[in-house]
């Protein structure tokens, strides 16, 4: 007497019943199946049919879940990389507003910075026609300023000379003021 897996062996040799579908049958119809498929060759054609189909079936499963395995390993990859991407993306509006914010306050400043160099200069020109004024200026007082020496010099000639010519005479009180009066005129 056979036992229950050596009846499967049997039927998986015999007629390609894999051992999984005969699982669930007991023993006793293990063999009830196997008399049934050798006494009826329509029947045993009937089950080889299904045993086909089944490993073309099992065959096609197993390579549609390698495909499904495959295309969930690369959904996890590509939402990995989505996930990614999308920080990223995050990381670069955070520094375009921090960049558009740094391009406003340069503006600000550059503004700022013109307004402050076109009012140097207009001091700039301001001061440089007042200096052309002052240098114009200074060169009329250095004129004067000569004049005015050349005449004070004259004047202290011509004192020296009237004040020689008021010493000759013999009054000594006149000519003790003529000198105190000459003194102070030559400083």
């Amino acid at each position: 007497m056979a036992s229950k897996d050596q009846l499967q062996s049997v039927l998986k040799a015999k007629y390609g019943i894999n051992k999984n579908i005969s699982q669930a049958l007991s023993k006793e119809e293990c063999e009830r199946l196997l008399d049934v498929l050798s006494l009826e060759p329509s029947a045993a054609k009937l089950v080889e049919s299904f045993a086909v189909k089944n490993s073309s079936l099992g065959s096609n499963n197993a390579y549609y879940g390698r495909l499904k395995s495959k295309a969930e390993a690369e959904l996890k990859s590509l939402q990995v990389e989505y996930q990614e991407l999308e920080a990223s993306i995050s990381s670069i509006e955070a520094d375009k507003l921090k960049l558009l914010d740094r391009k406003q306050q340069l503006e600000q400043e550059y503004a700022k910075l013109s307004t402050e160099v076109q009012q140097l200069s207009t001091k700039v020109e301001t001061l440089s026609s007042q200096n052309l004024e002052l240098v114009g200026a200074n060169e009329q007082l250095k004129k004067d300023n000569k004049a005015l020496k050349t005449f004070v010099d004259a004047i202290k000639l011509r004192l020296a000379r009237d004040t020689k010519e008021l010493l000759q005479y013999e009054d000594s009180q006149l000519r003790k003021a003529i000198i105190r009066l000459f003194r102070w005129t030559l400083g």
